[in-house]
């Protein structure tokens, strides 16, 4: 019997994001394949972990890698507080220099053309620029520039890339949104200010143009900072147990795909 082609869509959301660590860990559990993956930020980040073949357990510790000291090299904010050098590095050595066609899972990372306003889909080249680029926070990373063009957050035109996937190919698309976020946060620093209002533009984004994933999953993970990166371990089990619980309707869309094109 033929097998559908399974599509994960991983949205952005920083530090929330590894909220797609513990849904991939609960996919893997469950037998669920992944067969092609886009990813938007953060969602980029784990989906180029996932798709260079790191298992489970690689991703968890590498998630707790991701402390402030790590990434954060200020700079004078011209284009942002961050000049970027130091995550693009850590990307570099956690992807093990690849590029995006050398992985294992066929990959695409979505970011923002800042000037121009169109969505960029990386295809290729290496994973480390096109991730950077993806993660490029408005006001709060530098830019990237490639091949003249200025990159920032892939977030900022497409939240979860459902799309994107579609396009890859997939036959069921898997959608990852852990973009929720807290009404009344504690707002303490020009980074929650610049946070807190792109939430708020995507929470409007799609109150008017729902995500159309045959499968979306939704970790609740919005009281949790998007840019403390803290909590991983809890952040990562609220994840898994929102996979678990998606399980049975994955599944059942994965028979009913199969006995219609048996």
């Amino acid at each position: 019997m033929k097998e559908p082609k399974i599509g994960l869509a991983l949205g952005s959301g920083g530090a929330r994001g590894f909220a797609h660590v513990g849904v991939i860990s609960a996919l893997r559990e469950a037998g669920i394949p992944i067969d092609l993956i886009s990813g938007s930020s953060m969602g980029a980040l784990v989906g180029a972990l996932v798709a260079i073949g790191q298992p489970d357990e690689s991703m968890k510790k590498m998630a707790n890698l991701f402390k402030r000291k790590y990434y954060m090299d200020y700079t004078v904010p011209k284009m942002g507080f961050i000049s970027g050098r130091k995550i693009k590095e850590l990307i570099r050595l956690l992807t093990h220099n690849k590029n995006i066609e050398e992985t294992l899972i066929p990959l695409t990372i979505v970011a923002t053309d800042l000037i121009q306003g169109n969505k960029v889909v990386f295809r290729e080249g290496p994973i480390s620029d096109a991730v950077r680029a993806s993660i490029s926070i408005p006001g709060i990373l530098v830019p990237e520039k490639i091949e003249g063009r200025l990159l920032v957050d892939g977030g900022v035109i497409d939240r979860v890339p459902v799309s994107v996937v579609r396009e890859m190919g997939a036959d069921i698309v898997l959608a990852v949104d852990i973009s929720h976020f807290k009404a009344e946060p504690s707002v303490s620093s020009i980074f929650d200010v610049i946070i807190q209002s792109i939430d708020i533009m995507q929470r409007e984004m799609v109150r008017w143009h729902e995500i159309s994933a045959d499968v979306m999953i939704r970790p609740m993970v919005e009281q949790y900072s998007s840019t403390a990166f803290k909590d991983v371990n809890e952040i990562i089990a609220i994840g898994e147990e929102a996979g678990r619980k998606q399980i049975p309707y994955i599944q059942e869309k994965i028979q009913k795909w199969k006995e219609s094109h048996s």
